[in-house]
């Protein structure tokens, strides 16, 4: 009954947002603001101000969401583009009670119109450092291969990754369209990322099954995975991700949006969470589907029956399964706790949010 009596409000809990695409991560305004800038023309489904109808089970289904994400993509086209798309993700990080984000960006995508391969990286990783500072909130960077590309170009990424790895680089991922192609072609990129001290996060278990996830595991050496909900579906799965403490990062909003279950409550993130899997609920791409990581906690709350206990504990495993430094996890857990016992919000950014502290171990 406490959840009914006495609910806390979930932006005032501490979390860590670890499942969030950086153009996906744009404010609807502002996509509208800089194509009129730019001279870019949206089609309706990005115009119109509501998240445009998606479902990504077929073929045709995923290249529809993935042209939008392109052309939202194509509005960022200098400098200052970055620096606000940074600086106003990181005002609704915090508004929503993210104190830690891990964005994931493959910057290849944006290379050709901000000088290259490492100036757009540099560009991206100095916007980070100016908005952490800015808000408090800590934010590090997860560089991401795309699986539609060459195992060769996922090489040159990772590499890349390492050489940033003191400057804001925490890990390195493999997004876009789990069904294309196989995990074990990227194995040496990722064997690349993991020798340079980075996470290995790649995308598994959204729009494919339990194989997806078990790939990842086996094949790139995953110690967090993209998703990865669809490993409900194989009871031994479960319990070898909660034996070796990997964490899968849930977005709810985004699998029905998708398709990958007809409604909120078909998410199985009971399910995993009674299994012991480690979970971090990510907002994906809000920009697409329109809700961003405090609605997560929400929908955790009033559709799949999370109490505030067990929405701490969500909280909780998002820190910890976070590359944060361990001085903010433990400020951040503290938090948590002050949140549970009296619904305050603890003001003022963690130690180690800013950039000195950067930690190793659809972009």
């Amino acid at each position: 009954m406490e959840r009914l009596l006495n609910p806390r409000d979930v932006r005032d809990l501490p979390k860590a947002h670890l499942h969030l695409h950086f153009t996906g991560s744009m404010r609807p305004a502002t996509l509208l603001e800089l194509a009129d800038k730019h001279g870019v023309r949206l089609p309706e489904a990005l115009s119109s101000g509501e998240p445009p109808s998606l479902r990504a089970t077929d073929e045709r289904g995923w290249f529809r969401f993935q042209r939008l994400y392109d052309t939202a993509r194509s509005v960022l086209r200098d400098e200052s583009d970055i620096r606000r798309l940074v600086m106003e993700t990181a005002e609704d990080e915090r508004r929503d009670g993210s104190r830690w984000l891990e964005i994931q960006v493959d910057p290849t995508s944006y290379a050709p119109r901000l000088g290259g391969l490492i100036p757009a990286l540099e560009l991206i990783l100095d916007a980070v450092r100016h908005a952490s500072e800015a808000t408090g909130v800590g934010i590090r960077v997860l560089v991401a291969a795309n699986r539609m590309k060459s195992p060769m170009d996922a090489r040159t990424l990772a590499r890349l990754a390492v050489r940033y790895a003191d400057q804001g680089v925490v890990g390195f991922g493999l997004s876009n369209d789990e069904r294309r192609g196989l995990a074990r072609d990227f194995d040496r990129a990722f064997d690349i990322a993991r020798r340079g001290g980075l996470l290995a996060a790649p995308h598994g278990g959204e729009l494919a099954g339990p194989e997806s996830v078990r790939d990842c595991l086996d094949d790139l050496g995953a110690g967090r995975i993209g998703h990865g909900v669809r490993a409900a579906e194989d009871p031994r799965l479960m319990q070898r991700l909660a034996d070796r403490q990997v964490t899968c990062e849930v977005c709810p909003s985004s699998n029905v949006s998708l398709g990958v279950y007809e409604r909120a409550e078909d998410v199985p993130l009971r399910r995993l969470f009674d299994a012991g899997v480690q979970l971090a609920l990510g907002a994906d791409d809000p920009l697409l589907f329109g809700t961003r990581l405090a609605a997560q906690y929400d929908l955790a709350r009033d559709v799949l029956g999370f109490n505030d206990a067990e929405l701490a504990e969500l909280a909780r495993q998002s820190v910890r399964g976070s590359c944060a430094p361990e001085t903010t996890r433990k400020e951040l857990l503290a938090d948590i706790d002050t949140w549970l016992l009296d619904g305050s919000r603890p003001w003022g950014p963690p130690s180690g949010a800013g950039p000195s502290s950067a930690a190793g171990p659809r972009a």
